[in-house]
């Protein structure tokens, strides 16, 4: 099944053109990596497909299926973030706001999902824990346990394994991997060429334009 359709695709901002002619479709089920030089418009690309940005020209079309709280993101961690003053449970459960409608309140249902994806993710056991207080690698599983939540159907991730070690990153990679396996679709920014080529089902590589002589 077909999610999403980008045809013609021009991005950047009033003055600048990024990229264009871009086309492409997203299947349900597929593990996507977008790739390219910095600069490239990846994150431009990325934001454009959440309806953040608009493209300068062309189309994007969304399955009726592809729900704005069936979609979940990830995106760059920033300073901010790393020291966000709330615990594990809390950030997490914070997955489900676009779901909870005039509810000021989680229901039984989202508190059990967003343990189980704790669980998933092996970091149930930090549950009580301040956010600021843990390691890098630990902090992006929270964010991810935290997209997953608001992920019904579709998760972007920019960049999640950015900054860490060969390790972590192969397990962070391998863990994705499990989930869309489980029939997440996923569209990844990613720099690391070797794991698009190990676990995309589709790449996008951007080239950074080049101005004519």
């Amino acid at each position: 099944m077909e999610l999403i359709q980008a045809q013609n695709l021009t991005l950047g901002y009033p003055g600048k053109i990024i990229q264009e002619n871009l086309s492409f479709t997203i299947e349900k089920g597929d593990y996507v990596f977008i790739t390219g030089e910095n600069g490239a418009g990846k994150s431009t690309l990325m934001k454009t497909l959440l309806g953040f940005t608009k493209p300068l020209s062309g189309k994007i079309t969304s399955s009726p299926e592809l729900k704005k709280n069936s979609i979940g993101y990830l995106p760059q961690q920033n300073g901010i973030q790393k020291e966000f003053p709330a615990s594990v449970r809390e950030i997490v459960l914070s997955g489900f706001q676009n779901k909870t409608g005039i509810l000021p309140f989680y229901t039984k249902k989202q508190k059990d999902l967003a343990l189980k994806k704790m669980e998933e993710l092996e970091i149930e056991n930090l549950k009580s824990c301040s956010f600021k207080e843990l390691s890098g690698g630990q902090q992006q599983r929270v964010l991810l346990a935290r997209a997953l939540c608001a992920a019904d159907s579709l998760l972007f991730l920019d960049e999640p394994v950015k900054g860490f070690d060969s390790i972590i990153r192969e397990k962070m990679y391998s863990l994705i991997s499990e989930l869309n396996g489980k029939g997440l679709t996923v569209i990844m920014i990613s720099h690391d060429i070797e794991a698009s080529e190990k676990y995309a089902s589709k790449i996008i590589h951007l080239k950074q334009l080049r101005k004519e002589q």
